[in-house]
């Protein structure tokens, strides 16, 4: 989540998919712990089952994410730029 959050305060899409990706490569870890804890029986087959299963889903989505962005110009931007006050004159 971390990571999603400072991609997109970038501000960038190219940054914001990099960091995008980069949230993914975290969830991968995950996974891979999550069969050192079933190894090692900290979790339960089902419990393992379930994480697993939320953890691949996390991954489809974070990559049709990066898919839709990638879709947009080059250098175009994730959010708006803030709107300037007034000028008192």
């Amino acid at each position: 989540m971390s990571n999603i959050a400072e991609g997109f305060e970038r501000g960038t899409r190219k940054e914001f998919i990099q960091f995008l990706n980069i949230a993914k490569d975290s969830n991968g870890k995950v996974r891979s712990q999550l069969y050192v804890a079933s190894d090692q029986r900290y979790i339960t087959e089902k419990e393992f089952s379930a994480l697993h299963d939320a953890a691949a889903l996390l991954s489809r989505k974070l990559s049709a994410f990066v898919r839709y962005l990638s879709g947009y110009a080059e250098n175009s931007r994730v959010k708006r730029p803030a709107r300037r006050a007034p000028a008192n004159l």
